[in-house]
């Protein structure tokens, strides 16, 4: 059996056909040529902006033309994640799903069901001929994962609607009615080389088997960040045994928590056999600390190749400091909804080259004023070190509507449907609505969405029951839309 034999066949067609797209984060390009050409051949209105979104339109159905107009939201990239021993282009390779039990999966990348099943369902009230349905807009944006491009440039006046759904959440029984802004630090601090001294040996240290996940929605599984377990076990070894840092790279994607990270240092010559023993003990006690979060979490020191420079004693330090000390992980939780995060950080990408040490974080709040206060702690710990940082792409959250008409709606459709009332929640996480509503104030939003577990990392997984319940329950909202 393969995704195309699941029910309902017309969303998991559409979501194979785009599982055959490549879809990476900043490259759409066969994306949105494929989903502009999915309007065109239906002979619905399809635009296609100068930022590369795509809007279709579709008219009401028979005695429908007097609802709210309704656009149906969702964003074509993905993120582009995979397990090392799997060889994957992700600007040219499809993915190749498989079924275990109720759960479709990807071969060891990530699906991409984030948000391709969420587009699939759109695409599939466009392509249908036997739903009720007033006025409908599809909008598919580009670059969601990386900094919402595709919804910061969707100029005023170009939606028609009433009322947005956002098809981007994932836990099925959920309505979203608010979601963290975010913004993106990067530091840097600079740092001097000089040629290898004598009576050192080269070697890699490397922390794998981190699960990962998502920055927003995992913030708070408080899984292993591997760039911070790295600096914990270089700390030690370039403070108290004379190690020198040589290089250092570690994760990849600025919404996906670490899974790896790797650094080449220089190790005096009599501590080399010292130094395994070290990484075992540091490993043991790494384990304990995650045996329920990331048990597979490895630490490792293998010789490395020869090294013709390596990073200043002092300067190597400082970047090491830095790295360990830098915001991480949940900062405050919500007092407005127990359980919800309100302000996180997110140490994604941590880098050496051309004379920089270079952190990337993703910083997220529900809160503006929190979120700047991260950013201030963010600003003192890279200054301390001697470094500098910038804050860029910052963005404000979508405040929660409990008297949202259409979640009033959509709150009696989904108990009548199930008999049993919807959870109402905000997100720690990035949605659109939060950009959209800055040009479309008036919009009515709430997001929903089939179960979607792990985005961002290869154990990406879509629940298969939640799909067909949440496809039935977007029907019956669509029926339910109110008139003008």
């Amino acid at each position: 059996m393969t995704i195309k034999d699941l029910k309902p066949s017309v969303v998991w067609n559409n979501f194979y056909g785009l599982t055959r797209v490549p879809r990476p984060s900043k490259k759409e390009g066969k994306a949105v040529e494929y989903l502009y050409g999915f309007g065109k051949s239906l002979g619905l209105e399809t635009i296609k902006d100068e930022t590369g979104n795509i809007i279709i339109r579709k008219p009401a159905t028979p005695g429908m033309e007097n609802r709210k107009g309704v656009i149906l939201q969702g964003h074509m990239d993905m993120v582009p994640q995979k397990n090392p021993d799997v060889e994957h282009d992700f600007e040219k390779d499809p993915i190749e799903t498989w079924i275990d039990g109720e759960w479709v999966k990807a071969k060891g990348t990530t699906l991409g069901a984030d948000n391709g099943i969420g587009v699939a369902m759109a695409l599939s009230v466009l392509q249908s001929d036997d739903i009720k349905h007033g006025p409908v807009e599809v909008l598919v944006t580009i670059d969601e994962e990386t900094g919402m491009t595709g919804a910061r440039a969707l100029k005023p006046g170009v939606l028609k609607g009433d009322i947005l759904i956002n098809l981007d959440s994932e836990t099925e029984g959920e309505l979203y009615i608010g979601c963290a802004g975010g913004m993106d630090a990067t530091a840097r601090i600079p740092y001097r080389t000089e040629s290898v001294p004598e009576g050192y040996v080269p070697c890699v240290v490397e922390v794998s088997g981190c699960q990962g996940g998502h920055s927003g929605m995992d913030i708070i599984l408080y899984r292993a960040n591997a760039n911070k377990v790295l600096a914990r076990v270089l700390l030690p070894l370039l403070r108290d045994h004379g190690a020198r840092l040589v290089s250092l790279e570690g994760g990849n994607m600025r919404n996906a928590i670490p899974r790896e990270a790797r650094a080449v240092i220089l190790i005096p010559a009599g501590w080399r056999a010292e130094a395994g023993e070290y990484a075992a003990r540091t490993e043991a006690v790494v384990k304990s600390e995650y045996a329920v979060t990331d048990p597979q979490l490895s630490i490792s020191v293998s010789d490395a190749g020869p090294q013709t420079s390596c990073i200043n004693a002092e300067d190597g330090l400082k970047c090491i400091r830095l790295l360990l000390i830098s915001p991480e992980g949940v900062d405050r939780m919500s007092d407005q909804m127990p359980g919800l995060v309100e302000t996180s950080n997110n140490t994604a990408i941590a880098r050496t080259g051309d004379g920089e040490f270079v952190i990337k974080t993703l910083m997220r709040s529900s809160v503006d004023s929190a979120k700047d206060l991260l950013a201030g702690k963010m600003r003192a710990a890279v200054e301390l070190a001697g470094g500098s940082v910038e804050f860029t792409g910052g963005y404000s959250g979508w405040a929660p509507n409990s008297a949202s008409p259409i979640l009033h709606v959509m709150k009696d459709v989904y108990e009548k449907m199930y008999g049993t009332a919807p959870a109402v929640l905000a997100i720690h996480a990035g949605l659109e609505c939060g950009i959209i509503s800055g040009s479309y104030p008036d919009l009515d939003m709430v997001s929903c969405g089939p179960t979607i577990m792990s985005p961002h990392s290869p154990d990406e997984r879509l629940n298969i029951p939640s799909v067909e319940k949440c496809w039935n329950y977007l029907k019956a909202v669509l029926e339910s839309i109110p008139e003008k």
